[in-house]
């Protein structure tokens, strides 16, 4: 049996690898069969479920504005198979967005991520919530 710990030692895993590294192919890893983001106000995966090679697919297009983005853990939170994970992320604008070219300036936000695992310790979706706004902008204040 997988205790809170090593869940959210896991989950730290998958964001330094998958997200902060852009290790794609790592997701096989962390990531189920089956991903569904349940709530993510402007995300074009919002209201998806997206299989393994569709999970990789978002990570690579949300990774190449920022290909050198972080996410710094601020705390998680656990509740049976969830883990909350509050964060703050940042980036530099490196690639072209919809509506905004490269700036190559520095863009941050926070946000707060509930990641929900299967029972073999997979990562089956979210649910989450970000400052969006303030990434587009800081997006049209820097462009």
């Amino acid at each position: 049996m997988t205790t809170t710990y090593q869940r959210k030692l896991r989950l730290a895993a998958f964001i330094h690898h998958v997200w902060d590294e852009g290790k794609v192919d790592a997701s096989d890893d962390y990531v189920a069969e089956a991903y569904t983001i349940r709530h993510d106000p402007g995300d074009p995966w919002d209201g998806k479920t997206l299989d393994r090679a569709g999970f990789k697919d978002r990570v690579q297009k949300s990774r190449a504005a920022f290909p050198d983005q972080k996410f710094d853990i601020q705390e998680l939170f656990a509740d049976g198979q969830n883990i909350v994970m509050t964060w703050l992320w940042s980036g530099t604008h490196m690639g072209d967005l919809p509506g905004f070219p490269a700036t190559d300036r520095l863009i941050s936000m926070s946000g707060a991520t509930v990641y929900t695992f299967d029972n073999n310790e997979r990562l089956t979706g979210h649910w989450q919530i970000t400052d969006r706004l303030g990434v587009f902008q800081q997006l049209h204040r820097n462009s």
